[in-house]
């Protein structure tokens, strides 16, 4: 049987695709990089020649129609992931998009809706579990290191910044690019993360608020909620706090994991015989492993754990959270 070779265009070659996702396209086995489009056709080019691209564009729609990509990877803001998922879904094309997966829940049924019509597969990047680190956590919950699972508190806080402090608005914090502020953005890792782990959740409610009034977007983000598994959970996400703090832990009857989610620190697992730290490797380019397992079930060789289904339970939880109906 001859090897297959996903050729791949990138939608939105920004930040994010420079040393995160893009070189993971040209490094993944049976994959490769062969356009990206920037509406800034000066910047596209600039990528393609940094990282010998053969092709640019500055229309997202020619990069699409192009007959030699094969997949399309969608890296702009969240405002524009719905409309790109629609197009390349009609051009019958496979679609990896960033996360959060759309603006909101009702986005991402109808982004599921669209690709299930048209027959492609549609993952999302959630990276997180597929890195080594995050795996390491999944197998000693899934092994019982820590008995069986009682509950999850998440405490993650950060300072205001000193562009935000200076009054520079990024999209990031901006609702109608990102669908809400730094919430949507890092939480949804956190979240995506104990949906991989501990399953769907059943239930969830929240409060948010805008406390400092540095930007559009709320700021302060506290929520309860219960898997299906009756695995309980709380967490508070503070992004105008005087200090940083990155700690999810998840508590059983035998012991509890402490882990950060942004962070290298070494895993922490505390039973009755002690506590033991556990470091963890992160690849260079963190998603290319995500990549490998898209690129092995689009080549028909396996299968990949972030799919359109899984991504939109995390933002139905973070819309309930952020009390919003949308």
């Amino acid at each position: 049987m001859a090897s297959v070779t996903i050729r791949w265009g990138i939608l939105g070659c920004g930040d994010v695709t420079e040393v995160k996702s893009g070189p993971g396209f040209q490094k993944a086995e049976g994959s490769q990089l062969v356009a990206v489009m920037r509406r800034n056709g000066d910047l596209a080019r600039d990528y393609a020649e940094r990282h010998k691209v053969p092709k640019w564009y500055d229309d997202a729609q020619a990069l699409i129609d192009d007959p030699d990509v094969d997949a399309i990877y969608i890296a702009t803001p969240p405002v524009a992931h719905k409309e790109y998922t629609l197009r390349a879904a009609k051009a019958g094309k496979p679609v990896y998009v960033e996360k959060p997966m759309a603006m909101n829940f009702t986005e991402c049924e109808t982004m599921i809706r669209a690709c299930r019509t048209a027959g492609v597969p549609l993952f999302v990047a959630y990276y997180r579990r597929m890195l080594p680190r995050f795996l390491a956590i999944k197998h000693l919950i899934d092994t019982g290191a820590i008995g069986d699972v009682r509950f999850v508190t998440i405490s993650f806080r950060q300072p205001l910044s000193r562009s935000e402090l200076d009054g520079e608005i990024s999209w990031r914090v901006d609702p109608a690019i990102a669908g809400g502020g730094k919430f949507v953005d890092l939480a949804s890792h956190m979240l995506d993360f104990l949906d991989y782990t501990l399953g769907p959740v059943r239930a969830v409610h929240g409060f948010a608020s805008n406390q400092a009034h540095r930007y559009p977007a709320e700021d302060i983000v506290t929520g309860t909620f219960v898997f299906e598994s009756g695995v309980h959970g709380v967490g508070t996400w503070c992004f105008s706090a005087f200090d940083r703090r990155d700690e999810t832990e998840i508590v059983g009857t035998e012991g509890r994991i402490t882990y950060a989610t942004f962070e290298t620190s070494p895993i922490v697992l505390t039973t009755r015989a002690g506590t033991v730290e556990l470091p963890a490797e992160t690849p260079e380019h963190v998603q290319q492993p995500l990549i490998q397992t898209v690129v092995n079930a689009l080549s028909g060789t396996g299968t990949c754990p972030s799919m359109g289904e899984s991504a939109a339970r995390t933002s139905w939880v973070m819309d309930r959270m952020l009390s919003v109906e949308r």
